[in-house]
């Protein structure tokens, strides 16, 4: 049986004969490119019907993967002209720019895009990324504060153990994000679409959260302090959830799954909501007298 492993040198053979990059073949997939980089790196691995649609991303049969089909793909000098094609001998390769475990003060990077990791672990203070291309950033152990990122995309992005505070993020795309171990202090998320993103083990304290959408977000082990929300929630869910003078006022929550949270100091005021995320409230000791159910 092929290991993990083999069947990512696999992938990333097929690919790179197919001319395309790993970003190219995940907007194929449908997936992100730090999964196809996992496959490639033989970290996980696709299930069965991702091996279909695989195959015929790559062109490649589907038994291109098993044991036996080494053979279906050119190999030698072939394949070799395909890796040498993507990867430019060493004397020709120019430096590539990293600005990570910098400190980095009153700059304007507007407008830049494909950052990738490469501020990782820097202290952003009092910058500038307004209208910038940040899809697919990652930002680990990051301070960031009084910067702002508003117009920006910042769709499938990481926040990883990142201290963020008196920084803008208003009108972002925010889609498909994850944050985790990250502490959100006095930001400005507003018309921020949240969509499918994900809050692990975070602290947000103090933020403006106006016009935001909340469609299929997942909160786990998070806190929320002195927040008001606005706008209506929706296919979302919510374990461990912690709250501190918190209120939802105003909206139409659809839906929407508590778990393992005490929601006794959270005060609903004229928010409608279905039988079933009536229900998971009432589990969760919500005091439900500022609730309309939906007819």
């Amino acid at each position: 049986m092929q290991t993990a492993i083999e069947i990512g040198n696999k992938i990333a053979v097929a690919r790179k004969i197919k001319n395309l990059s790993q970003t190219e073949l995940a907007a194929l997939m449908s997936v992100t490119s730090q999964a196809v980089g996992k496959w490639e790196r033989g970290e996980s691995m696709p299930d069965i019907l991702t091996f279909d649609r695989l195959s015929a991303a790559l062109g490649v049969e589907l038994n291109y993967f098993s044991q036996s089909g080494s053979d279906t793909l050119p190999s030698g000098t072939e394949a070799k002209a395909a890796y040498d094609a993507e990867e430019p001998d060493e004397t020709s390769k120019r430096p590539e720019w990293n600005m990570s475990g910098g400190n980095w003060e009153d700059s304007d990077f507007s407008g830049l895009s494909g950052i990738g990791d490469r501020f990782s672990g820097s202290n952003i203070n009092r910058c500038k990324f307004i209208g910038s291309g940040l899809s697919l950033l990652t930002l680990h152990g990051n301070n960031v504060r009084d910067s702002d990122f508003s117009g920006s995309v910042l769709s499938d992005s990481r926040f990883l153990g990142c201290n963020l505070e008196n920084s803008f993020f208003n009108n972002c795309d925010i889609t498909g994000a994850e944050f985790k171990s990250s502490n959100i202090r006095k930001c400005e998320f507003n018309g921020a679409d949240f969509t499918g993103s994900v809050f692990r083990l975070c602290n947000i304290d103090r933020s403006n959260i106006a016009g935001a959408i909340w469609n299929r977000v997942v909160f786990k082990q998070t806190q929320f302090s002195d927040m008001i929300f606005t706008d209506d929630i929706t296919d979302c869910a919510f374990e461990g959830l912690k709250t501190t003078r918190v209120v939802f006022r105003g909206i139409t929550l659809r839906n929407t799954f508590f778990k393992n949270c005490n929601l006794k100091k959270l005060v609903f005021e004229n928010c409608y909501t279905d039988n079933l995320t009536l229900a998971f409230m009432k589990n969760s000791k919500a005091n439900t007298e500022g609730v309309i159910l939906l007819k």
